[in-house]
């Protein structure tokens, strides 16, 4: 005769709830499924963690994992709970960055995301800024590509991101800062070094560097490239190249700092974000630069944040801070 296991009372269900210790340790594992890789992720031990969320099983009543030697699986009980648990902890995390605001603006941890076409350029002004008005305020910068610092913020991990846009994210609001003009970048000897007034069409037969994929000024750059004809860029994959009318697209650097070294070297040519251009050229004689005509590409700068967070009028008051200070650099504001 098969044995049938009690049912959970209801009683029980009524007086015994989740912790959040049990809820956060079973997002993390339901996120991971690697008990050693999600008990590091949030700072607990691996039996501790298994022991929150065997209580948390205990205390729902369900089986939320299925548990191999080899691997860890969601239950189809506990891909349910998994959203649900994620759901109770962002509006916890909410309601603590409600009550920090509410003491004080200004005060406290803000997780800074930047990507890394900015951060070089552009942190020595926020970080000037932030020891000028905000010296309360404990910023954390954290450089990563745009999907990575997408997936930050939305998930609560990073409270504020600096980065180029649009993003086209539910959930989002962008603070527009600037907009810059990007700049070719060629040999000292090359034909464009030193010359104003550029047609972008002149792009369609030069031998482009341009960044590994994941940064989205490579995506901006091969628009560029498709504006001016370029028929390959829009075909420019993985391998880096495509065939077609024009030179290859190359991909050649994970970083600008290299890839200007590469067209030093007599490589090709890049594109450059107005910003970055004296920190990567600065004193280097091998190098020429090349401006293109009215209206020239360009990229817009701005800060994102989630909507509706508590701290929306503190990055607001720290977005028109910002541009204040960015006034001095070769960009245009945006109001």
């Amino acid at each position: 005769m098969t044995p049938v296991t009690p049912p959970v009372s209801s009683h029980t269900s009524r007086t015994r709830q989740p912790s959040l210790s049990q809820l956060r340790a079973f997002a993390a594992v339901a996120e991971h499924l690697h008990f050693r890789e999600a008990a590091g992720s949030i700072g607990m031990s691996q039996p501790a963690l298994s022991g929150a969320v065997s209580a948390l099983e205990d205390t729902l009543g369900v089986q939320l994992l299925e548990r191999t030697t080899r691997k860890v699986l969601l239950s189809p009980a506990g891909e349910r709970v998994a959203a649900r648990a994620r759901r109770v902890l962002d509006t916890v995390s909410d309601l603590m960055e409600e009550a920090e605001a509410a003491r004080a603006p200004f005060t406290g941890v803000v997780r800074l995301g930047v990507i890394p076409t900015v951060a070089p350029y552009l942190l020595p002004t926020v970080l000037r800024l932030v020891r000028k008005e905000y010296p309360q305020l404990d910023l954390q910068v954290h450089e990563e590509q745009t999907a990575s610092l997408m997936d930050g913020l939305l998930r609560g991990r990073l409270d504020l991101l600096l980065l180029a846009v649009p993003l086209g994210a539910t959930g989002v609001t962008e603070l527009p800062l600037f907009d810059e003009d990007f700049v070719l970048v060629a040999p000292s000897e090359h034909e464009y070094a030193g010359r104003e007034g550029l047609p972008k069409s002149a792009l369609r037969d030069l031998d482009l560097l341009l960044l590994d994929e994941g940064h989205c000024l490579r995506d901006q750059a091969l628009d560029i490239c498709r504006e001016a004809g370029r028929a390959e860029a829009a075909r420019a994959g993985s391998s880096g190249t495509g065939a077609g009318a024009g030179a290859p697209v190359t991909t050649s650097a994970a970083g600008l700092s290299t890839l200007v070294q590469l067209v030093a070297g007599g490589m090709g040519v890049t594109l450059l974000p107005r910003t970055a251009l004296r920190v990567e050229t600065a004193r280097n004689e091998e190098l020429g630069t090349g401006y293109f005509a009215d209206p020239a590409p360009s990229r817009r700068v701005a800060l994102a944040m989630r909507t509706g967070t508590a701290r929306e009028s503190e990055f607001r008051t720290f977005a028109n801070s910002l541009r204040e200070e960015l006034r001095s650099l070769p960009v245009t504001i945006t109001e």
